[in-house]
């Protein structure tokens, strides 16, 4: 895993609605069956995706994830290179471990390594 773009999310402050407008306009199948109630996308062929809940009021945006070998080790280099953590390393019930950064322009990206 080289840092390609392995995942990304939608995070809105209306998930349910994103989730059924996608599902209606481009037949995305979107299932919350996994330990944390997120919302995960198949989009037919391309990358998998998923839908967080925001707090209300926040403007939602989409997030990339990067796939990676090792999270710890990524997360310290892109600190060392001006990211922020937004989410610290973390194992999901289903055994991928993600983190979440800010870029030293503020845009926020995942790295993740998958189970």
């Amino acid at each position: 895993m080289n840092g390609s773009v392995v995942q990304w999310q939608f995070v809105s402050s209306r998930p349910e609605e994103v989730a059924g407008f996608y599902a209606k306009a481009f037949g995305w199948k979107v299932t919350a069956a996994n330990g944390l109630g997120y919302r995960q996308v198949s989009a037919g062929d391309g990358i998998e995706g998923g839908i967080w809940p925001a707090p209300p009021g926040t403007q939602g945006f989409v997030q990339l994830f990067l796939g990676v070998a090792d999270v710890e080790a990524s997360v310290a280099r892109a600190v060392t290179f001006g990211a922020e953590i937004v989410v610290p390393v973390t194992t999901l019930p289903d055994g991928d471990t993600m983190a979440v950064l800010r870029d030293p322009t503020g845009v926020t990206f995942g790295v993740m390594r998958k189970r």
